[in-house]
């Protein structure tokens, strides 16, 4: 068995220990030689549940997602997904959720979902920074309207949260809600990677874990203020299990 996060691990007496398989940024391209077949299987063998935290395609093409959803056959648990920035590269975002969707994959946007248990919570995030460098609305329309969305993400995890009725809960985002899990990012781009109103919609409820990609050189493990544990699983960051998945249980 690959090595778990512990930090991560929680028993609840409603139910029993979840393996959960968490990893982001696949960047599934249409000309790419590599398949994620093999990855799939194997995490079938490790894990109860896969979940995986946006960046599933490298442009958002219709075609990346296919090629996605042929690789998905070789996964035999249950798929929770959100959709990252790349998703929405091309405009077609509807047809790439779709896609997704009919291959079986639970694709959150602001809703909730039980298996086994446990409630999956799934937002993409946005943007914002981090802390008292948090970008505030104030000054042109532009910045006002960031603003917003960040804000508008936010609400949609709070309103999804207050759906939860399990006692275990896996937040799933795309970006980070903490500055933790992004250090090693160029500090310039750091206000891109996130936000710390997610942090601050997450600490208002009981969450066991929290996983996030899209900060390819950050870090794997972090708190938000309230202590909840956080995860950058981007593929290409180090993880105890060696592999470019996370293992949690919960």
């Amino acid at each position: 068995m690959a090595e778990k996060s512990k930090t991560a691990t929680a028993r609840d007496g409603n139910g029993g220990t979840v393996r959960i398989a968490a990893v982001g940024d696949l960047h599934v391209n249409e000309d790419a030689q590599a398949s994620c077949r093999d990855l799939f299987g194997e995490v079938s063998r490790e894990a109860d549940i896969l979940v995986l935290t946006g960046d599933l395609t490298n442009l958002g093409r219709p075609r990346e997602a296919e090629i996605l959803a042929e690789d998905l056959r070789a996964c035999a648990i249950p798929v929770v997904a959100v959709l990252g920035n790349h998703d929405y590269e091309s405009g077609a975002v509807e047809d790439v959720t779709n896609i997704l969707r009919q291959a079986g994959v639970h694709l959150l946007d602001g809703q909730t979902t039980e298996i086994k248990e446990v409630g999956f919570v799934g937002v993409k995030g946005f943007v914002g920074g981090f802390g008292s460098r948090m970008l505030g609305s104030f000054g042109e329309p532009a910045i006002k309207a960031m603003v917003a969305e960040s804000v508008s993400e936010s609400m949609r995890l709070e309103n999804a949260m207050r759906q939860v009725r399990t006692n275990r809960t896996l937040v799933v985002l795309h970006y980070a809600p903490i500055a933790e899990t992004v250090a090693g990012e160029p500090l310039e781009i750091f206000p891109f990677l996130g936000s710390s109103r997610l942090a601050e919609t997450i600490d208002r409820f009981k969450v066991s874990a929290v996983v996030h990609g899209h900060a390819h050189r950050g870090v794997y493990e972090g708190r938000t203020p309230g202590g909840a544990p956080v995860y950058n699983v981007a593929m290409h960051v180090t993880k105890p299990t060696g592999r470019p998945y996370a293992l949690l249980e919960i």
